[in-house]
């Protein structure tokens, strides 16, 4: 039975058949604002659930990248696997998929059959460099994909090789334009009454934060570096040391900031200095105006320098932990660490949802489900298979069904 999951998409139907980090992102975020998103996996699960901590057998990534959704197991190498899929996609408005291209095609679920019987399908294709091009049948993940895009070279220190991030941000970025070409196209079908494939790279989606130089490129031959945790020729934007240890983030980009900074910090001479007093200046000298920050922050605890610039209206931030945010009531006030129930584990804190919505919010009723764990209320209720038949689908190996341990 389809969760009652109230919000800004209730009554859109998605099918996600997906695995590791982007269209399972995806799915959630349609998820988490109300469409009833029904998971197909094979009899192995996505491979993303086995991202990250576990605890009791339970991946606690796939608690909350997993959530709200409804997990069902269908062999797509059955014939009869593929038609229970089929007749699931006659029913959905959009799919999210992130199989090499060409393979959806081999397993007979390509654009053509799906749009034959549902002309108004919205079909997002997640790949790692799309649909066509030389590159299309290279195996693509988000860290590949970042270094083709020139991200990587752009990540780290410019003394150093490229640096890993530590976080799939790629992989976010993607579901993020997938989930709005999505929207895009469903807006759309209001009006032509036709669907669509919204083919959405890897690649293409990393190198649009290289945005910034690609004209630069074009007319100046100039190939940007690594920058470290500096903002390129801007002064001062970068991390400081404090006397206890921590971090701090401090962006004084523009003069009337940092004229508040050098305020703060008793040197009011900085900001009427030539040297130091416009922004290309300091753009141009660094390293000195990152020395006279270092040398005082280095005076101070943290919590004395976050105090004394948030008491001056100079942006900056603590480099926070995990720690540090459960800790940190801006993110309990907002809602962002979110408690369920699990069976099992008792509870259970998730992220919380993003965007934030005045009249239609989002919700989270539901962690992740087991691997199948849905696969029979689904094809009874959506496909009027009856107890029976379903039982010897199971037997035949075209469905599994786990036992439930939903929260």
């Amino acid at each position: 039975m389809q969760h009652p999951l109230a919000g800004p998409l209730t009554g859109v139907r998605v099918v996600e058949l997906s695995s590791t980090v982007a269209g399972p992102v995806c799915g959630r975020l349609f998820a988490d604002f109300g469409a009833d998103v029904i998971k197909i996996e094979s009899a192995d699960g996505d491979a993303g659930r086995n991202f990250g901590d576990e605890i009791d057998g339970i991946g606690l990534y796939g608690l909350s990248m997993q959530r709200n959704k409804r997990a069902i197991v269908l062999d797509l190498k059955a014939d009869e696997g593929r038609q229970l899929a089929l007749q699931l996609l006659d029913k959905a408005d959009i799919l999210v998929e992130n199989f090499r291209p060409g393979v959806l095609e081999r397993l007979g679920l390509g654009q053509a059959v799906l749009a034959a019987r549902n002309p108004g399908l919205v079909m997002v294709r997640i790949s790692g460099y799309g649909q066509d091009g030389p590159y299309k049948e290279r195996p693509g993940y988000g860290a590949i994909c970042e270094a083709v895009a020139g991200v990587r070279h752009m990540t780290g220190d410019p003394d150093r090789p490229p640096a890993r991030c530590a976080l799939p941000t790629t992989d976010y970025l993607t579901a993020l334009y997938a989930a709005f070409g999505a929207m895009a196209a469903l807006h759309e079908r209001t009006r032509s009454g036709k669907g669509q494939v919204v083919d959405v790279a890897l690649a293409e989606c990393a190198f649009t934060q290289m945005e910034g130089f690609v004209a630069a490129y074009e007319k100046t031959g100039v190939v940007p570096m690594r920058q470290g945790p500096r903002l390129m020729n801007t002064a001062p934007n970068s991390i400081y040391p404090s006397k206890d240890g921590h971090w701090i983030l401090i962006a004084a980009n523009n003069d009337v900031i940092f004229r508040r900074l050098a305020d703060c910090m008793d040197q009011a001479w900085l900001g009427q200095d030539t040297r130091y007093a416009t922004q290309r200046a300091r753009g141009e000298r660094v390293d000195e105006v990152d020395a006279f920050i270092t040398s005082w922050t280095l005076q101070y605890t943290a919590a004395d320098i976050l105090q004394r610039l948030g008491s001056a209206d100079v942006p900056c931030a603590r480099a926070n932990t995990i720690a540090d945010i459960f800790a940190d009531p801006h993110f309990a006030q907002r809602d962002m660490l979110l408690q369920l129930p699990h069976p099992v584990l008792g509870s259970v804190t998730l992220p919380g949802v993003v965007p934030k919505f005045s009249r239609t919010p989002g919700r989270v009723i539901r962690t992740g489900p087991e691997i199948g764990q849905d696969t029979v209320d689904v094809l009874t209720g959506e496909l009027s298979l009856t107890p029976a038949q379903a039982q010897a689908l199971q037997q035949r190996g075209v469905i599994a069904q786990r036992p439930g341990r939903d929260g």
